[in-house]
């Protein structure tokens, strides 16, 4: 695929300004090395960040059967954190459409996370100015769905909320995770951790972010207990 504006087509999306998208997909590095061009995606970006909290706040509020305001809480911040966002970029293969500098290109810049997030919000912001929230639907719906968002609240909610009501039936003691091994690039890191009461191990857990490790950690100190 060539450009934007194809991606666009096969996802049903016609932009009536062009210059939006054209400035969502631009990183302040290729700004400062293009005279002609004025603007970087910062702004779009800010209102792409407004955009995807109503719509995430909205579906899972639709949820059945429905979360609590807790859950729904923590649900979101996995499903809108920075890495959550860079990985929707890279399955919609929206990253080969980033402009950016020179420099920033040749350390890296198309593959981190935090400049695919900013852009993938950036993208949101700008469909939403010229499409409405129908558009926003088109591109979210395709990487956030609700067997996603149950999956996600499986691991984030049950275990670790679990292990603490637990461990606080019998004591008032809180336990803590502690990183006990960090391999990958870091761009894709990948996480060991084990999570402790008065230190001692309880469990260990692995995942592709510090949380999502916690989470399996406190999984696997839940299911040693409950046996």
């Amino acid at each position: 695929m060539k450009t934007i504006f194809e991606w666009l087509d096969t996802m049903n999306i016609h932009m009536q300004d062009p210059n939006l998208i054209m400035e969502a997909l631009t990183h302040s590095s290729y700004v400062n090395e293009h005279r002609e061009v004025f603007a970087d995606n910062e702004r779009l970006e800010f209102m792409g960040d407004a955009v995807l909290q109503v719509w995430t706040t909205k579906r899972l509020f639709q949820l059945d059967p429905i979360l609590s305001e807790g859950q729904m809480t923590t649900l979101r911040a996995q499903l809108v954190c920075e890495g959550a966002l860079a990985n929707y970029n890279r399955l919609l293969g929206l990253s080969s459409f980033l402009l950016l500098g020179v420099g920033e290109e040749k350390t890296g810049g198309r593959e981190r996370d935090s400049i695919l997030a900013d852009m993938f919000e950036a993208v949101l912001g700008a469909v939403f100015l010229d499409q409405g929230m129908q558009g926003v639907d088109k591109i979210l719906e395709k990487v956030i769905t609700p067997e996603k968002m149950r999956l996600e609240n499986t691991i984030v909610m049950d275990y670790k909320t679990k292990l603490q009501e637990v461990i606080q039936s019998d004591t008032r003691k809180t336990v803590h995770y502690k990183v006990i091994n960090i391999e990958g690039p870091s761009n894709k890191p990948h996480f060991d951790v084990a999570v402790l009461l008065d230190n001692i191990v309880l469990g260990y857990g692995s995942g592709n972010s510090k949380k999502k490790a916690e989470q399996m950690a406190a999984k696997n100190a839940f299911e040693k207990m409950a046996k």
